[in-house]
Order: structure tokens, then C-alpha cells, then sequence
């Protein structure tokens, strides 16, 4: 065979209006593929390779694709056919043309000519000419071309697209096409019959109930109007400090069971389950969503009574979970009067206590001094450094400075310490306990973080120093009654309490005894439940501080602070922030941690070091990888200090083996399927899992070694079920959300999105990574010798950040993949100071004009999306402990219903289950007890 042809640079595409056309998005060009013939038009060009379903057609990767395109002259007379042309093949070459049928594969037909033009000819009357188009596949992704027809006096085009796979990408598509939702008839509650609520032991009372806090109907009545109470218009001051965070948890509060209502079923059967229970099955239980815990109820009553008044509405409270069932007790006349074959409508119920526990923690913080709420520069404060040997290794001076600081501070402001990704501010944290605990005796320390997993952490690294043994009553992990007791490391069981493997908080004098206790930002109410007094604590250290929402941050500080009590924030103000998911409350800045606000005073704002003091030397990346996001967000101050000889550069596909940070361009197709308006590009998944095979294959990388970020929970679910079909299972696959604060030496990020179309939806809903440059600088630095971005560079060069990262990629010689782009120079950004971050060229953070807590101040926030619903991506509330990063997968907005039950109280605020320890026994921790039936209890505490 052999191919012949030309391009003249006179010939143009009517579509490009250029000889080259560069990127070609199948959504935007669908109405092109997707051509009707004019019945009275008198040439009639067939549509090569027609889009199946609304998508191109597949073909496997190494095969040959052949199409026959017929020209059609339906007059009476003949017409000139000028010529056809083939214009940007993408890939280069990729398409031919013949006027012959092309001979099977492998053929050695010596008489066959291909072609990427046919040359000028005359169609006679009624005349079909047929020419075959071919296509060689040689890489998986996106296939594209632009057909030119030159027929007498019109000029027809044909934009083709082919999607070429291989078999991972195949085994995942999908044969259920997606399909919105229909809106489901809204399930009013005026009334109902109560159901039977599980039995619970007699539950010890707590000291400090946890309120109600029912949403007044007037702020509810003005929020569903689309108005806005005139507290939050004022903007938050000393005076209105809790009214106005009530009024914008009610806004979060409202927009969360909106989202519950997503998950409603409608003419649903539920089954007979002994002579007790009806079992009722729920999509997207097992992946909580919705997410339903043991105590939680429902309402249910006949479809067939939908429309009717009078209907019965009965709750059931839910006994049992197991993977997607819930196992429910109603009123026994519901039981009495059920047949299987009955249909019911369901409604979910949103569970209240975490909304609550952020009201609670807001009243109280009133009673806090202005040196908390508003720290001011009237009151300065010197504090006298002390001699320092350090306790878990050497330390640098920053670190040290830092330490010295928290163990000579004496009372509030609290002090900050703030640091790009890698630079040891948890571990500074673990330093400063440390030292109080073996040096300052009377010390009583609370340290909390955003999530189970982040707490955790801390525990295992406190528990790590060889130098202290730490004593089992002197150290407690508070774990939330509803955590799953095989989620907790069996090594740190002994650290905290239980009950027939429920998880407890113990009474006030116990916890008195206890000199560390480690928490999440939530599960801290439990020791105001318990009437830990003011004061108790001697230090409280909050990790990740910028993730928590200032009522979240409140929890611990506002019911346990004194005057005296010294406060260490620690996180950075550019990775990611709080989960917030009212548009409005957002707006109004509940999205601004207590953190990030305090950067706008003063004392903070100008880099005190009495308040604040600023990490910057990085241990965790390789100096490469931080380079970028050095010069994006932290001015350039960033400086790598790991040394070089740790880091495993084995990757043999690298091609710059000094540039350990490869982007490899793929043009797929993003995806969605059935109902779920999650998305997913099967192509990124092929080569997400080829990547992690050759990174595996070199002997030095292990799985566990391996991290896959990506932004959307389909993406993530896709990639987990072909590693664990291919036995890889330890390979960790999440969200951003999930990977902060954690590192991998290999990170492998997927960017999905292949259409602008959805491209643009996601930048003004600020979802996936583009427009948010938090997740991107945390995607990018979780990796510490080796990070591939595997993306479409045609889509991701439309977004700043991303585009820079492109070209730093392509600059270095580490770029593969599919063509580029043409490079457009982005107006050079630095984040840090668009929104107040890091310290200007004086070497001094930037001042806020306006006046402290009396104007609103502005963030350079993501707003999230109107509508949830129709998208389900950015964040998913579905893990209960902090409203952060432990999730579910970190997307997917499902209103936090597996929440932490404190206060005595199951998800539906009834009595929890008992512990059996008297008020006023001292001899606990109890060692753990071997199970005996997991049957027994891990159902119905998920």
C-alpha cells in the first residue's frame, strides 16, 4: 500500500478558516456530525462514522477503522466535484481517503492507493460516488478530522470523530446513557404516626443537654423567599458575632435538607423480615448516599395515597444497616396492615446534631473576650523565649521559634502557625506537646483536627516518640459514638473508651485525669456535654485550622476557654478551606475559617512574631515539583530541604530524567451514565492504570507507594474497580479533599474533563480542579519524587494555573501525549497576594483597609454550584466528623447524616446507647474486647 497527497497552504476550512484547525470538541461540533440531509439539495454528502447515542463511535485501539462516505448528485444534471480534502487529522495522518475499498488487515495488495485528497472529477445525473475513509489507530484517545467537499458551487464539510480504546477502557463503558432525574413530588409532614425507635439501656445524663435549636419560621420563611436577614446584610461585628453565625448555619442548615430530599424514592416496595422488621433496599447506600446510621428514621406512606390528604404518613426508625438495606420498625398497625407488593413514597429525614452543636458553640463564643473574637493591637504581648532541646529530632529555626513561642505564651490571642504544603507544621505541633508533657507537668492539653483519619495521625505520631512513654491514663482519644469500632487501629484501642464496641465519652472525672486528649473539632462538644469546665485545658491545639469553619473552630474554643488558655492554630490558608454548600452562606462568608479571618487583623496581618509565625522549608517534595507552586502561591519563598539522595526517581517513561514532574496529554471523552450526574473518562482510566502497571513493573515503586487524585466520585470509583480487578488494591484513589495533608511518593492526578462545554460549567460552578486554585495547589503538592498529570491540554491551558503547569512541563521536555495547544502567556497571578496570603515584597503580610469586624470582608473563595443536583461533584458532607475531607470521597453533595451522636443522643437526638461506667469510676480505658460475633455489632453502626 501507499499513501500519496498534498496540502496546499490556499486551501481552508470554513470551520477553522485556517489550513491547520487545532482542538475539536465533539459537543461543540455535534450539530455538524449529527447533519440532516436537505431533501431538495442537490449533492447529498453522507455522514462519516454518525455518533451512536449522542457519543462518537469506538474503535479498538491497533485496529483499523474504515467508512464508506457516499456522495450523492440527485439532479438531472452533472455536477463538477472539485475535490475532497482531509484538513488536521488529530492525530497528524491519522485519516485517509480512497476511492477503493480498503483490503483486509495485513493484506499485501500492492494496487491500493490512499490518499488525503481525491482529485477533481464529474458527477454524472443521479450518480453515487463512494469513497472509503480510513482511520489507523496507533494511541487511545480522541480521534478527529474535517472532511472538505468542493461540489460545484457549495462547499460541504463533515467534522469526524472516532474514540479509540482498549480493553480496560471498554469493560467500563457504560450502557445505561444518562438521564436527568425527574423532580420528585415533594413529601409534605404535617402530621404522622411515630414508629417504634430502637431500644436503647438506660443512657447516663449528660451535664450540658445540647438545645434544640429549631429554625425560627420567620428566618426560614425570608431564606425560601430568597431573601436575606438583614444581620447577615450588616456584616459580622463584636455585637452580633453569634446571631449573625445562627443566621448563616440556618442557611446552611436549610440548603442540606433540600439536598436530602434528592434522595427520596417514590412506588418503592419494602419486604417482611421476621415478625419485626421491614427491610427497605437503597441505591448508594453502601457509598452513603445517602449516608444512614442506626437511630435515624424515615417517612413512608402508600403511593397510591400520594395525592391524597388524608394519607397516613408513618415513620420508621432504621434498627439495622447493612450494605443497601436499612432494616425499619413502624407503628404496628404499619407492620399489621404491609404487603410486599405494596408501593410506597420515602422520605429521608436530615439529621440535626451537628448543625446544632455549630449553634451551641456560636452562643457560647459570646461569652469569649474580644482578645479571641477580635484580638486588637491595644493589647501587645512580649513573651520571653525559653532554653529548647528538642524531643522527636532536630528542628529548624522556624520550627523552633514556633515551639518556644507556645511554650512561653501565657494567654489569648491564639498563636498561629501557617505554612505552605511539607513544611512540618503538624509535626512542630507534636514537638510543642512534646514538650509541655514532659516538661511542664501541670499542663492539660486538647488537640483536635478536621477528620477521624487527621486526628488519628497526630495520635500515631505523639504515640511514635521512642523517648516518651506515654502512660494509657494519661492519654485519650475521643472517638464519636457513631465511628465504626474496626475503622480505629486495634494499637490505639487502648487510648480510648468503649462499650460493647461502641465508642463513649467518658464522665468529667475521668477525662480530668487525662493529661493529651486528641479529638476532632466536633466530637470536642462531647466534653462540655460532660462539663469539662473552662479553663481545664491549658493549651488547645487546632491542626488544619483552615479547613474548619469558624463555628466548627468555636466547638472547643468558645465552651473551654479562659482568658488563660493558650490557643495554637496551625494549617495554611491556601490549601483547601471549609466544605460549604449554601451558595449564600458562602457569599456571606461562612466559608471563611476563624483562621483565615484572623489574618485580617493586624497582629497576624503584619507578621508578629508574638502571633504568627510563617514555615517555609519544605520536606516532603522534590525541589522541582515545589517549584511552581513556590512562584504561584508563596512568592518564591518555598525551599526544598529534603535531601535528594531519598527520592526514588525509577520511572523509565520519563522523558527528562532530571524533571520528576511528567503531564501526558490524552484526549478522551468525559462521561456520565444512568442517573448519576457524576462524570468519568474511561480513556484517563486506561492510562491511569498503564502508568501505575509500568511504575510497578520497575521493582522499586510498591502500590502502597502510589496515590491517584482525581475530581470526580465516578473517576475515583471507575479507577478503584479496575485496580482491584487487576489485584492492586493498595493503590490509595481519592479526592483532593481526601489527600491533604497526606503524601505519596508517586502522585498520579487525572483531570477527567475533555469538552469545554462542561469545561465552562465547571468554572463557574468551581467544580473539578479548574477556578480553584486550592486544589490544585494541594493535587500538586502531595507527590514527593514523581508527579504525572494525565489531561486533555486543550482544555486544562483554558484555566490559569493549570496552563502555567503545562508549559513548565513542556519548557522541561517532560511533556507526551497528543498535539498541544497554541501557547497563549497567562497574565502572571500571585494568589497569595490576591487574597492575603503571604507576605509582600517588605517582607510584611498585606494590611486590611477596612475596619476590623465591622465591613465584610472579601475571599478569594470558590462559590459552589445553585443546583447540587445536577451536578453532585463538588463536595460530599457524607462522613459526619468535620464536614471535610473524610467525606465519603470527598464530593457529591449529600447532607451530613452520619453524624458523630453526642450529647446522649442517636442521629434522631433520642437517647444513645448507655455506658455502663458509673459517673464517678476512674478505672478506664478499657483494654479491648476480642469479638465474639461481628454480626453482634457491626451492622447498624456504619
Amino acid at each position: 500500500m501507499s499513501t500519496v497527497g498534498y496540502r496546499s497552504d490556499e486551501e481552508c476550512s470554513v470551520i477553522g478558516e485556517k489550513a491547520e484547525i487545532g482542538f475539536l470538541d465533539f459537543e461543540e461540533e455535534r450539530s455538524v456530525c449529527s447533519y440532516v440531509p436537505d431533501d431538495g439539495a442537490p449533492v447529498v454528502v453522507s455522514v462519516p462514522f454518525a455518533f451512536v447515542n449522542g457519543k462518537p463511535q469506538s474503535v479498538f485501539l491497533g485496529d483499523t477503522a474504515v467508512e464508506l462516505i457516499t456522495i450523492n448528485n440527485t439532479t438531472d444534471e452533472p455536477v463538477d466535484l472539485w475535490g475532497v480534502y482531509i484538513f488536521a487529522s488529530n492525530p497528524p495522518d491519522s485519516f485517509t481517503l480512497s476511492l477503493m475499498e480498503p483490503p483486509p488487515e495485513n493484506s499485501d495488495s500492492e494496487s491500493f492507493i490512499e490518499s488525503f485528497r481525491v482529485e477533481d472529477r464529474m458527477l454524472q445525473p443521479r450518480e453515487v460516488l463512494n469513497i472509503w475513509l480510513s482511520c489507523k489507530t496507533k494511541d487511545m484517545g480522541m480521534y478527529s478530522s474535517v472532511l472538505y467537499f468542493d461540489i460545484g458551487d457549495e462547499k460541504i464539510e463533515r467534522v469526524v470523530f472516532l474514540l479509540v480504546e482498549d480493553k480496560i477502557s471498554k469493560s467500563l463503558a457504560s450502557n445505561r446513557p444518562y438521564s436527568k432525574g425527574r423532580k420528585k413530588e415533594k413529601f409534605v409532614v404535617d402530621s404522622f404516626v411515630p414508629g417504634s425507635r430502637p431500644a436503647g439501656k438506660a443512657n447516663r445524663k449528660y451535664v450540658n443537654r445540647l438545645p434544640k435549636y429549631d429554625v425560627p419560621k420567620d428566618i426560614r420563611l425570608l431564606l425560601e423567599n430568597n431573601q436575606v436577614p438583614q444581620v447577615v446584610e450588616d456584616g459580622l461585628t463584636r455585637r452580633n458575632y453569634a446571631s449573625y453565625f445562627k443566621t448563616l448555619i440556618i442557611m446552611e442548615e436549610i440548603h442540606l435538607e433540600d439536598d436530602m430530599r434528592t434522595y427520596d424514592m417514590e412506588c418503592v416496595t419494602m419486604r417482611t423480615r421476621g415478625n419485626n422488621y421491614l427491610s427497605l433496599e437503597v441505591p448508594g447506600l453502601a457509598e452513603r448516599r445517602p449516608s444512614l446510621v442506626h437511630g435515624d428514621y424515615i417517612f413512608a406512606k402508600l403511593a397510591s395515597e400520594q395525592d391524597q390528604n388524608t394519607a397516613h404518613v408513618y415513620q420508621g426508625f432504621i434498627h439495622r444497616v447493612e450494605a443497601d438495606e436499612v432494616y425499619l420498625k413502624f407503628d404496628p398497625e404499619f407492620h399489621y396492615y404491609h404487603r410486599d407488593e405494596d408501593l410506597y413514597n420515602v422520605h429521608f429525614t436530615y439529621n440535626r446534631i451537628n448543625m446544632r452543636r455549630l449553634y451551641q458553640a456560636v452562643e457560647a463564643a459570646e461569652s469569649l473576650g474580644t482578645e479571641f473574637l477580635f484580638p486588637s493591637t491595644s493589647r501587645r504581648r512580649s513573651i520571653k523565649n525559653t532554653n529548647l532541646v528538642p524531643i522527636s529530632g532536630s528542628l529548624n529555626e522556624e520550627q523552633m521559634r514556633s515551639i518556644k513561642m507556645i511554650l512561653g505564651c501565657r494567654s489569648a490571642p491564639p498563636y498561629v502557625i501557617h505554612g505552605p504544603p511539607g513544611t512540618g507544621k503538624t509535626r512542630t505541633i507534636i514537638e510543642a506537646i512534646l514538650q509541655l508533657y514532659q516538661h511542664y507537668k501541670n499542663t492539660r492539653i486538647l488537640v483536635c483536627a478536621p477528620s477521624n483519619s487527621a486526628a488519628d495521625h497526630i495520635l500515631e505520631k505523639l504515640l511514635a516518640e521512642k523517648d516518651i512513654e506515654f502512660r494509657d491514663n494519661e492519654v485519650f482519644r475521643l472517638n464519636a459514638t457513631a465511628r465504626p469500632y474496626d475503622d480505629v487501629k486495634p494499637e490505639f484501642l487502648r487510648f480510648s473508651f468503649f462499650d460493647e464496641m461502641i465508642f463513649k465519652c467518658p464522665p468529667v472525672s475521668a477525662l480530668k485525669h487525662y493529661r493529651i486528649v486528641v479529638s476532632t473539632y466536633m466530637s470536642a462538644s462531647l466534653l462540655f456535654a460532660e462539663d469539662v469546665s473552662r479553663g481545664h485545658f491549658s493549651h488547645i491545639f487546632l491542626d488544619e485550622a483552615g479547613q474548619a469553619s469558624e463555628p466548627e473552630t468555636m466547638i472547643p474554643i468558645a465552651h473551654l476557654c479562659r482568658r488563660d488558655t493558650v490557643v495554637v492554630l496551625a494549617g495554611d490558608p491556601l490549601q483547601l478551606g471549609p466544605v460549604i454548600f449554601s451558595k449564600k452562606a458562602d457569599e456571606y462568608q461562612l466559608g471563611v475559617s476563624y483562621m483565615e479571618r484572623l489574618f485580617k487583623c493586624e497582629l497576624y496581618g503584619n507578621g508578629d512574631t508574638n502571633y504568627i509565625t510563617k514555615l517555609v522549608k519544605n520536606y516532603r517534595c522534590h525541589p522541582e515539583i515545589l517549584d511552581l507552586p513556590s512562584k504561584l502561591f508563596y512568592f518564591g519563598e518555598l525551599m526544598a530541604c529534603r535531601d535528594s539522595a531519598t527520592f526514588t526517581m525509577t520511572a523509565d517513561f520519563l522523558p527528562n530524567k532530571d524533571f520528576p514532574v511528567l503531564f501526558f496529554g490524552i484526549q478522551g471523552c468525559d462521561e456520565r451514565e444512568g442517573n448519576n450526574p457524576s462524570w468519568f473518562n474511561r480513556i484517563e482510566v486506561s492510562k491511569v492504570v498503564e502508568t501505575v502497571k509500568r511504575l510497578i513493573a520497575g521493582g522499586k515503586i510498591t502500590e502502597e507507594d502510589i496515590g491517584i487524585i482525581t475530581p470526580y466520585r465516578q473517576q475515583v470509583l471507575k479507577i478503584r474497580q479496575t485496580l482491584e480487578n487487576l489485584e492492586m488494591p493498595d493503590v490509595k484513589v481519592g479526592s483532593v479533599e481526601q489527600f491533604q495533608g497526606q503524601e505519596k511518593d508517586v502522585i498520579i492526578v487525572s483531570t477527567v474533563r475533555s469538552t469545554i462545554k462542561h469545561n465552562e460549567f465547571d468554572r463557574v460552578h468551581c467544580l473539578g480542579f479548574l477556578s480553584n486554585h486550592r486544589r490544585f495547589n494541594v493535587a500538586i503538592t502531595r507527590a514527593i519524587s514523581l508527579l504525572v498529570i494525565i489531561g486533555n491540554p486543550h482544555i486544562i491551558c483554558k484555566d490559569n494555573h493549570w496552563s502555567q503547569m503545562l508549559w513548565h512541563c513542556v519548557d522541561n521536555s517532560s511533556y507526551l501525549g497528543c498535539a498541544l495547544p497554541e501557547r497563549i502567556e497567562h497574565f502572571h497571578e500571585d494568589i497569595g497576594e490576591n487574597s492575603g496570603f503571604g507576605f509582600n515584597e517588605d517582607n510584611t503580610w498585606p494590611s486590611n483597609n477596612a475596619e476590623f469586624g465591622q465591613d465584610s470582608f472579601q475571599s478569594e473563595l470558590p462559590k459552589p454550584v445553585t443546583n447540587e443536583a445536577e451536578w453532585s461533584d463538588g463536595w460530599n458532607s457524607n462522613n459526619v466528623e468535620s464536614g471535610q475531607a473524610e467525606w465519603s470521597d470527598g464530593w457529591n453533595t449529600v447532607p451530613p447524616n452520619n453524624v458523630e451522636s453526642g450529647h446522649g443522643e442517636c442521629s434522631n437526638g433520642w437517647n444513645a446507647p448507655s455506658n455502663n461506667v458509673e459517673s464517678g469510676q476512674d478505672s478506664f480505658p478499657e483494654l479491648p474486647k476480642p469479638v465474639t460475633d461481628e454480626a453482634e455489632w457491626s451492622d447498624g453502626w456504619k
